[in-house]
Formats: C-alpha cells, structure tokens, sequence
C-alpha cells in the first residue's frame, strides 16, 4: 500500500466547513481507504506498462474490498463506508455513483486521494509537481469528474492560492448558476440532470430554488434574469456529458 496522507483530507474538509464529526471520519477514512489494496496482487501495481482489461477491472475492486473488510465491525464500517468511495467519480466513474449520490466528505476524500496520488511516483510514472498536479485536479472539474468545492478545499489545504469564488446576484449558488444557464439555454429538467449528472428530480428543485431566489415563475423569465446579469457571458458548461479518457489500459491516477 502507498502512504497516505490524511491531514490533507482533514485540513480540506475543514476548510469546506465539514462538521467536525465528519472531518474526524474522513481523516480515519484516509487512514484505511487503501487496505483493498492487499487483495490486488503486486504485480498488478507494480507495473510499468497499461494494465489489461481484467487487471483494470481487479484495480477497480480495491476501493469495494476495503469496505467489506472493515464492514466486519461495527466501529470500522462507517470507515469503509466513506473510504469505499474514494475514486468515485460525478461522471460515474467507476461504479455508476454520481451527482448528489456522493456525499460531501466523499467528495473532498476523492479530490484529496488524487492530488495524493499525483505528487507521489508510480511504476509508470514519475511523481508530478505540486502545480501539475493542481492543474491537472482544475482539469478534472472542468471535466465535471471532481466536485469544484472540493477540488478548491484540498488545493487551501495543501497550499495552493485558490481564488476567492465569485458572488452571484440573489444569493444563488455556483451550481445554480450553472443550471439557470441551462435553463437559459432551452434544455429540460432531464437535459439538465443530463449535463450535469444528477437526478432529474435534483435539478427540478435546483430550478425551483432559482426562481424563488430571482422571484420569476417561468423560464423565459429566469433567462432574462440571467442575461440582464451577466450571467451568460462567463464560460457556460457543455450540455453534452463529459467523456472520461480513461482508457482500458490506464490506472486510476
């Protein structure tokens, strides 16, 4: 098993405003995420070249035969719980979770097991630098695998500078942001769940929220909120869900 790192899991969790409660269970969590690890032979991890398809599909097992080890005591399981979705994904990579279905310390675990994982070496590559992998975490929002809040709480946390989010008008929230320019945009409550991978009951209430807070009743309504302020002009995310490069070969980071 590599080391692991959970004063970063801890000090981001923090910095995201998690109770204390759940900062203490992540930062256990880090301890052990990786006990799947014994049940993947060596010469899987250790080596050089792309992994073969059943040896990415062994890999992929580690995270579930952590939780089922420690699913054996009472004080342990909310441990394999949270660590059994450490390389959870918002795309649904690797197990079909996605959106709202991952909590947000497991967020904030998955966004600190990879920027972990990044600056130490591997047998197929060297370890990156703390700005490589850094960037390469704001690529994974971009990508809408890593959740943004998160990505943003372990760069504060390992000492990166992380500019302050901006403010939007009526109190919305960067999420709703996103989902009024869908809105604005002409895509349906299920396009919208599409794009942005949650539920489509989710993104009902998301728009429900938006227009109370922007206090309009229809979508023609809410798109001329959102031009009058702006909102438009920023980048706005792709509707088309995201593709994952990851390819048959290629290891969880």
């Amino acid at each position: 098993m590599r080391p692991r790192s959970p004063g970063l899991a801890a000090g981001a969790a923090r910095t995201a405003g998690l109770p204390a409660e759940d900062v203490t269970t992540l930062r256990r969590s880090a301890l052990v995420e990786d006990l799947g690890h014994l049940g993947v032979s060596n010469a899987i991890w250790d080596k050089r070249g792309p992994l073969s398809v059943p040896e990415v599909e062994r890999v992929r097992l580690h995270a579930y035969l952590t939780e089922r080890m420690l699913s054996f005591s009472p004080a342990l399981a909310p441990l394999g719980a949270l660590a059994a979705v450490h390389h959870e994904r918002l795309d649904g990579y690797p197990r079909g979770l996605s959106g709202e279905a991952i909590s947000p310390a497991g967020r904030v675990l998955a966004a600190a097991d990879v920027y972990q994982a990044l600056i130490e070496s591997r047998p197929h590559r060297p370890a990156r630098s703390a700005e490589a992998a850094a960037s390469e975490l704001r690529g994974e929002v971009a990508a809408r695998r890593l959740d943004g809040d998160a990505v943003d709480a372990v760069l504060r946390a390992a000492g990166h500078r992380v500019r302050r989010r901006k403010e939007w008008p009526s109190g919305l929230t960067g999420r709703e942001v996103e989902v009024l320019r869908l809105v604005a945009r002409g895509l349906s409550n299920k396009e919208i769940a599409g794009a942005l991978h949650i539920s489509a009951k989710t993104a009902g209430t998301h728009v429900e929220h938006i227009y109370a807070k922007i206090a309009v009743s229809n979508r023609a309504q809410a798109s001329l909120f959102a031009m009058r302020h702006g909102l438009m002009t920023d980048v706005a995310p792709d509707p088309r869900p995201a593709a994952s490069p990851r390819r048959s070969g290629e290891r969880p980071m």
